[in-house]
């Protein structure tokens, strides 16, 4: 079982995220983000960078999330990144499209790249990985796409490195959608992937 920490921005949706107790259960540490640069992180096994932090804190907190990486921690990077701080990070902003599933004969744009991968085996379909989209990251060489777009994008990948370190990266935001009561789907997400993270597959 892995210790979970997560870094929290002071922002009121990541607080009802991180607080419900049915996710608090898997977290061992919330470290407030001003703090972030002074907290012992070495006790954890996995680092939860959330959407919308603090650009300015979150590029200063790079080389220490890097650090935790390549010392052979898990960081899960969820939400958008305009920030350039996620190692071969190449990320492209698409406009999201909030009511596609309104639409006649509605596509999500979404494919399952790796259906045999633990998430998904256990944890979670595309079902619950599925809304709207930000945008796509074109992921590093070497790393596995684990959902993408119609066109190629990663809507989340893993990279493992050869420390035994590893980034799961994606777009997707429950962490604000759930705190926001806004994308209940979003919550069946969280509720298979803490455990995902939890069980450390």
């Amino acid at each position: 079982m892995k210790n979970i920490g997560v870094i929290y921005g002071g922002h009121d949706a990541h607080y009802r995220t991180f607080h419900e107790s049915k996710f608090n259960q898997y977290i061992s540490k919330i470290i407030y983000h001003p703090e972030f640069l002074n907290a012992d992180i070495s006790d954890l096994d996995v680092l939860i960078v959330p959407s919308q932090l603090n650009g300015n804190l979150l590029l200063q907190s790079k080389d220490k999330i890097i650090s935790f990486a390549e010392e052979g921690g898990t960081v899960v990077a969820l939400g958008p990144q305009p920030w350039e701080w996620i190692p071969g990070q190449n990320w492209e902003f698409r406009p999201a499209n909030f009511w596609w599933w309104l639409e006649e004969n509605p596509r999500s744009g979404l494919i399952l790249s790796s259906p045999e991968h633990s998430l998904f085996t256990k944890y979670l379909t595309l079902k619950e990985c599925t809304w709207h989209q930000h945008g796509v990251f074109w992921a590093p060489s070497g790393a596995e796409v684990l959902i993408s777009t119609e066109d190629g994008g990663a809507v989340m990948y893993e990279e493992r490195l050869e420390s035994g370190g590893r980034w799961l990266v994606t777009t997707l935001d429950p962490d604000y959608h759930f705190g926001s009561y806004f994308m209940p789907v979003t919550e069946r997400f969280l509720e298979g992937f803490f455990p995902y993270l939890k069980d450390g597959r």
